[in-house]
């Protein structure tokens, strides 16, 4: 019995297979990849400039650079709704019951229900970055405010006219945030948050330092970065789950050719040398090598850091403007979005050999999904 419970769970794996959508940067597209080839592409995807994809149980959602939030079926690969949250977004952040987009042009903050219906607008005066869940709680940066906003969740049942079963109102779940707390002065110009736990970690780009707000207690520390001279930068550092692991984070440095290691209660450990402006750090599954992505001349490169040693120990050049990486969930495989050659490229974790390169047009974002 028990070799028959076993085999089954071999075949099941072996049955699920990783989704991999590809944002096309100037082509208003979704490709799907699927089995190392170009499977199908989603059209009449609006401005995808700095498109974000996020799925939660067999949802997907998009959020364009236009300000389009849109809903997808993944599993289906089809388009099923859409709804303009502002003129221009940068970010989004999905939850049960709520999605929470953060604008840039309208200067708000934009909260809709899963099926788009919009429930709330929160006017914060300031382009809006790092928009993140904790519990009860929303949290993100103002950018021009240079403050962290938290807000917090109310539910309440409204009465509706119609009668349910044995002549009761029928009720509606309604959801709305109120300010809770305002960290006023948290540093210059933040850029982008992670959130780890507790822990609300966010950049900026005037401030020689990363913020860190325990949601918790609601005390706020700022952690000094240890940089040199700094140069101009051109692409955004992203920060992402992707770069924690259980006892240490990867930051990427802004304008220095460093990738900061701290412990996990933000303990500095080591600034790694890298070979320019990081944009991207992303965490293999095991959590033994780091994949580190560039702008301006070193976009074509991409290096491995050994998470134990916390040295660089591959480089590769790929030609045109690496914009992004993934790691496999499945395969010892991470995925290079190339969009100055039109490619996503597999390379092979273990022979660090190229396996496949796929044609998408001007590739950027690589998201990955698998069926609930």
């Amino acid at each position: 019995m028990r070799k028959i419970f076993l085999l089954l769970f071999i075949a099941l794996a072996l049955l699920a297979k990783e989704k991999v959508f590809v944002v096309e940067r100037e082509n208003n597209a979704l490709a799907v990849i699927e089995d190392h080839k170009l499977k199908n592409e989603i059209k009449n995807m609006h401005n995808c400039n700095h498109a974000v994809v996020k799925f939660i149980e067999n949802d997907g959602y998009m959020i364009t650079r236009d300000g389009y939030l849109i809903k997808f079926d993944p599993i289906h690969e089809k388009k099923l709704k859409e709804v303009q949250a502002s003129k221009s977004a940068i970010g989004f952040t999905l939850a049960k019951d709520f999605i929470a987009v953060a604008n840039y042009a309208n200067k708000t903050v934009e909260i809709f229900d899963r099926d788009l219906r919009h429930l709330q607008t929160i006017d914060t005066g300031s382009r809006n970055v790092g928009i993140k869940v904790y519990k009860d709680y929303l949290v993100f940066a103002a950018m021009d405010s240079d403050a962290i906003w938290v807000m917090k969740k109310r539910v309440e049942f409204v009465p509706l006219k119609c009668l349910g079963p044995g002549g009761k109102p029928m009720m509606e779940k309604k959801i709305r945030f109120e300010k809770f707390k305002v960290i006023e002065n948290a540093g210059e110009v933040p850029f982008d948050a992670l959130i780890n736990d507790n822990l609300y970690v966010v950049g900026f780009f005037n401030s020689p330092f990363v913020g860190v707000l325990d949601l918790k207690t609601f005390e706020y520390k700022q952690v000094p970065l240890r940089l040199g001279k700094r140069s101009i930068v051109l692409k955004v550092p992203h920060f992402g789950f992707w770069s924690v692991m259980k006892d240490k984070f990867f930051i990427p440095a802004v304008g220095d050719h460093k990738v900061f290691v701290f412990d996990k209660d933000f303990h500095f450990i080591k600034a790694i040398e890298v070979e320019g402006n990081p944009v991207f750090t992303a965490l293999s599954p095991d959590r033994k090598y780091l994949a580190v992505t560039f702008s301006g001349k070193k976009f074509p490169i991409v290096q491995i850091v050994d998470t134990k040693s916390l040295e660089v120990i591959k480089r590769f050049d790929f030609g045109g403007m690496v914009l992004h990486v993934r790691w496999s969930q499945e395969e010892p495989l991470l995925y290079v979005s190339n969009n100055g050659q039109s490619q996503v490229i597999g390379m092979d974790t273990k022979s660090w050999k190229r396996l496949f390169s796929i044609p998408v047009p001007k590739p950027s974002g690589i998201f990955l999904f698998e069926e609930r």
